[in-house]
């Protein structure tokens, strides 16, 4: 028996829409159930602070949970200041088989960042986020410093001060190329806050005459570590000098003069020639010392007189 058209018709088209509606679900369906086989750990990556200038890497691993094998096609990272590097692609993952990204933040400016890495093939998209901190500088003031002249045994100070700037600086250690040369009132190591500043003092006691170079390099977590304070000073030594005049004798060609370390010691002559005038300078003596002088007189014949006395005492300051 044949059915009439009017009811054959109907029944087909419903048949044929059921099945392409079918099909179209389960074609839809797929890659979302792919991207859950392909797992990350972790499955965000946060860098947190870094600095500006400065970098940041973390590990992520990519692995296939699924049965079978999973096509990775393409890495696609978005976002300011991320990179990556890993294998080349394209590449199949068996089941169970991992690799590893290395994934680096790089912020060029201060402020949060955000991005992700898309896996092309599963289509899996891993968030990433992180903060560029303005760049920490330890400031020193003034920029060297010049203690003049010195003399020779005694200290003398100058003050310094070190600030932060863009972000806290904690101070490790310092060091000094020249022993001449200290760093004063820091108790290492110390942190600076940012925008703030601390005062020290550096003492230069110069052991030799002359110009003296020397650094004070501060090694901290700033960026600028170490920075270098350059210093120079003079080690002067003050000359001494005993000036001696007596009243002139008759009938002598010259005088002599006479030293020594007490008044009853053994005196030495210390004039190289004999001296015309009746004023003599010694310029050989030493701070702190006390000296006796006397003279003689010398006549044409090259006869000496004895010595004068009493002996003249001279003490150097």
């Amino acid at each position: 028996m044949r059915l009439p058209q009017s009811i054959s018709r109907p029944f087909s088209i419903h048949v044929f829409s059921i099945v392409v509606i079918t099909l179209l679900i389960a074609f839809l369906a797929m890659p979302a159930a792919a991207a859950t086989q392909l797992t990350a750990a972790p499955a965000s990556v946060s860098f947190g602070q870094v600095a500006v200038g400065a970098s940041a890497t973390q590990a992520l691993v990519l692995t296939n949970t699924h049965s079978g094998h999973i096509k990775l096609s393409a890495f696609q990272i978005t976002g300011s200041g991320f990179s990556l590097s890993g294998p080349a692609l394209p590449l199949m993952l068996s089941s169970g088989q991992s690799i590893t990204l290395n994934l680096t933040f790089a912020p060029q400016t201060a402020g949060i960042s955000g991005g992700s890495v898309f896996v092309s093939g599963p289509g899996l998209a891993i968030p990433l986020t992180g903060t560029g901190t303005a760049s920490s500088q330890l400031i020193l003031s003034p920029a060297s410093v010049n203690f003049g002249d010195v003399p020779v045994g005694t200290t003398q100070t100058q003050p310094i001060t070190l600030g932060a700037s863009g972000a806290s600086v904690t101070v490790s250690s310092e060091s000094s190329s020249n022993s001449q040369f200290v760093l004063a009132g820091a108790s290492l190591p110390f942190t600076i806050p940012a925008g703030q500043s601390m005062s020290f003092t550096v003492t230069f006691t110069p052991t030799v005459s002359g110009t003296i170079s020397s650094s004070l390099a501060f090694a901290s977590d700033a960026s600028n570590s170490p920075a270098l304070l350059p210093l120079t000073g003079i080690g002067t030594v003050t000359l001494h000098s005993v000036n001696l005049w007596w009243n002139a004798s008759t009938g002598v060609a010259g005088y002599n003069v006479y030293r020594s370390s007490s008044a009853n010691g053994t005196y030495a002559k210390i004039n190289s020639a004999l001296e015309a005038n009746t004023a003599y300078t010694d310029s050989t003596v030493v701070s702190g010392q006390t000296y006796y002088y006397e003279a003689t007189a010398m006549n044409s014949s090259g006869q000496e007189s004895v010595l004068s006395t009493p002996p003249v005492a001279a003490t150097i300051p």
